[in-house]
């Protein structure tokens, strides 16, 4: 008997839940269909045309591409300069060959690309001949493309400038559409 009891209790309180629901779900459903019954008032002519007096730029790189951003000056004497958006840094080792993207305000790297890597590693059959440096440019194109960085600095020490290994380098990165300089920058207003 009081099994019995304790069931149809349980079941009093699942019907009276879901009575609430109902109510509930009635209360917001009318509550729509006024909102919606609620007239719009019409713009004037004059409020599309208004300007906010406060803006905030909400793609800092939009100021980089004009060549409006500050650049970080640094000294004069210092190697390499500092007055970069974006700096393409080179390395080849006995081993691999690296390259690194830097950003001005980070010196974390914002895209790298090496021969360490799985999937640029299983296509070459040398890991720092001048095939593995083409290699890496060509990838690297690819990244900055797809990143949307097409312009920035590469500055190579003089004397390994020559190399037909940064010389492979340079031409892949080129081919990619990578353009490697930046505009000067900007001076507006003085």
């Amino acid at each position: 008997m009081a099994l019995r009891g304790d069931i149809s209790r349980n079941i009093r309180r699942l019907l009276g839940q879901v009575q609430r629901c109902r109510q509930i779900a009635s209360a917001t459903l009318s509550a729509r269909y006024f909102s919606q019954a609620a007239t719009q008032p019409k713009p004037s002519v004059n409020d599309n045309e208004a300007v906010s007096p406060t803006f905030v730029n909400r793609n800092p790189r939009n100021l980089e591409q004009m060549a409006l951003a500050v650049k970080e000056r640094g000294w004069t004497t210092t190697w390499p300069h500092r007055e970069f958006y974006h700096r393409l840094v080179f390395t080849r080792t006995q081993h691999h060959v690296t390259a690194e993207v830097f950003s001005c305000h980070s010196p974390v790297p914002v895209l790298s690309c090496s021969t360490q890597e799985w999937a640029v590693k299983r296509e070459l059959a040398s890991l720092s001949c001048v095939a593995a440096c083409q290699a890496v440019g060509e990838v690297m194109a690819q990244r900055c493309g797809q990143a949307g960085i097409t312009r920035m600095v590469y500055q190579s020490i003089p004397w390994k400038y020559r190399s037909d290994a940064v010389q492979s380098f340079r031409t892949a990165m080129k081919e990619g559409g990578i353009t490697l300089s930046e505009p000067r920058r900007k001076y507006i207003g003085t």
